[in-house]
């Protein structure tokens, strides 16, 4: 099976956004391809997080992606910041790309807004495309906001191989085809746990997804032609998680001109409730016993360390380092 590397940043609580835009593609991608799934710690380190918040999250998210059903047994799964070969290539490959190649990254110049303009931001592509090519990633899951960090690490790729021998092989991108859910609150913006009422986190209880679903807007126009963007955004949510049967005779509705918008809202709380509660379980049950969490994530680390070590090695040495 072809070889496929994707991470994801401890930064915030998971939300039905992340679920439905990210780790159900994971799920569902772990059959068809070679799966080296990692939390992305050190990218993380990019706003400064507390350490209290980085510990919590980073388990939180470990735990949270095995709950949603990434599956540890079919799948390399492991923390980033326990490769040191992450770093170590990160620094080798920052010798073949140009500041002005990094400066003209938009999420840089978005984030530097929020975050600041730190350094690690700035190469923040550099390491991750020494995550995708450390285990010679043929194919990378990205969203629109990514395609210009993997076309960088293509182009590091090319440089690198230019100066010295063919080293490393080039990651094709994999369009990510995970929903893109909005703020249930302001469906101009995407769902956000930072922005109260905007989401729904993995972790949320029955009244608070009752009482979430129940302020979403809806139509500002009820006789309006085409589906609005709130409306659309609750049916998006419903088709990811819920029963087919019931997503097409409430979409029937809509079309024939029937549908409630409470009858919509009273289903998609229900599914939601009812799709958390085994997630939710399973999660719960992995935080009690932190040590074999720990233990699945070392498991990863044996599984990807070596690969990492030799992919290394022979980048050292294709550029004269003396390898010991």
């Amino acid at each position: 099976m072809k070889r496929l590397v994707s991470g994801i940043k401890p930064t915030g609580e998971l939300h039905l956004g992340n679920y439905l835009g990210a780790i159900k593609q994971f799920v569902d991608l772990q059959n068809d391809y070679d799966c080296f799934f990692f939390i992305a710690d050190y990218h993380a380190l990019t706003i400064r997080p507390t350490a209290k918040d980085l510990s919590y999250l980073t388990r939180h998210v470990a735990a949270m992606l095995i709950a949603c059903g990434v599956d540890p047994k079919n799948t390399t799964y492991f923390l980033q910041s326990d490769i040191s070969e992450h770093t170590e290539l990160a620094w080798i490959l920052s010798n073949f790309v140009s500041m002005g190649a990094l400066n003209r990254m938009t999420q840089y110049k978005e984030k530097s807004d929020r975050h600041g303009q730190n350094a690690g931001l700035f190469t923040y592509p550099v390491l991750m495309a020494a995550d995708v090519l450390l285990y010679d990633a043929e194919v990378v899951p990205v969203g629109d906001d990514q395609v210009q960090h993997l076309e960088l690490a293509r182009e590091l790729v090319r440089s690198f191989n230019a100066h010295a021998e063919k080293t490393f092989i080039e990651p094709k991108p994999l369009l990510n085809t995970g929903a893109r859910i909005m703020a249930l609150n302001d469906p101009k913006h995407k769902m956000s746990k930072s922005i109260p009422g905007s989401a729904i986190t993995l972790l949320d209880d029955e009244t608070a997804v009752t009482q979430t679903i129940k302020r979403a807007v809806t139509d500002s126009d009820p006789g309006a032609k085409e589906m609005s963007p709130a409306v659309k955004n609750l049916f998006t949510i419903l088709e990811g998680i819920g029963n087919r049967e019931t997503y097409l005779r409430l979409e029937n509705q809509y079309k024939d001109g029937t549908l409630r918008y409470s009858e919509l809202k009273e289903q998609l709380i229900d599914d939601v409730i009812a799709f958390l509660g085994p997630i939710q379980k399973t999660y719960h049950a992995l935080l009690k016993d932190e040590d074999a969490l720990v233990q699945i994530l070392e498991e990863g680390r044996k599984k990807a360390q070596p690969i990492a070590a030799e992919t290394l090695a022979k980048a050292k040495k294709a550029l004269g380092l003396i390898v010991g």
